[in-house]
């Protein structure tokens, strides 16, 4: 039988709490390097290239194609046998990180793809720099194209994190079934997990929704719409 009360005391458990915060600090770590590592993937796919374009499409089809526990698995009990020995921690951060640029360079060369071909050439006639173009002209259209996408990666990656339980990391989920594994209240604390999870998105929601409402601020008052963007979101982890 479901006991409430046990239920209601693990809400406030201090072990627990610590695990969120583990939980929080890995997603936010974690995305920062998928945007730095996606964007560079995104850049190499759009490459005149041929090897550039094909090596980072090869990336996005491993990484895209491969369960993410699978690749937890491989990368902590795999490179120690090449010789690299990582912790824990860096190797559930390696994954999470890996996995989470190639579903991010979809969504932030969908972007790219939303901006106009003509303010390029304008850039051009101004005669900016590709750097600076980059930097001045399409990366703030980008990231303004980019945001609910990149939020509802975000919202998956923070319950992906649960599957670093399997190689023991001590996040909110491992936490939790070692707790499980020491009272047996197992379903009383799969409630809670649960209600820490959902807190933590809907907090994300609402500073996503902030975020669409600063920079798209510009846009209606001006009347303007964006350009017609399609952008693939991340898939399931």
């Amino acid at each position: 039988m479901f006991d409430l009360q046990a239920f209601l005391s693990y809400l406030t458990n201090a072990y627990l709490l610590e695990g969120v915060l583990v939980t929080i600090g890995l997603t936010i770590v974690t995305m920062l390097i998928g945007l730095i590592f996606g964007t560079v993937l995104a850049l190499m796919r759009m490459s005149r290239s041929a090897a550039l374009s094909g090596s980072a499409g090869f990336y996005v089809w491993i990484f895209r194609g491969t369960p993410l526990l699978v690749q937890l698995v491989l990368i902590y009990t795999g490179l120690p046998q090449l010789g690299i020995r990582l912790g824990v921690l860096p190797s559930a951060l390696l994954a999470l990180s890996l996995n989470e640029a190639a579903y991010l360079s979809e969504t932030i060369r969908g972007g790219f793809n939303g901006i106009p071909k003509g303010q390029m050439e304008a850039a051009k006639a101004l005669g900016l720099s590709r750097w600076r173009t980059l930097r001045l002209v399409l990366m703030p259209q980008v990231a303004r194209l980019i945001i609910p996408p990149l939020g509802n990666s975000l919202n998956g990656l923070l319950k992906a994190t649960s599957l670093a339980s399997v190689i023991s990391l001590e996040e909110l989920m491992r936490r939790s079934q070692v707790l499980m594994q020491e009272r047996f209240e197992v379903l009383e604390l799969y409630c809670v997990a649960a209600v820490y999870y959902l807190v933590l998105t809907t907090l994300w929601n609402r500073v996503q929704v902030r975020l669409e409402e600063h920079y798209g601020r510009g846009y209606a008052e001006t009347g303007r719409t964006a350009a017609p963007v399609q952008i693939r979101t991340a898939e399931a982890h």
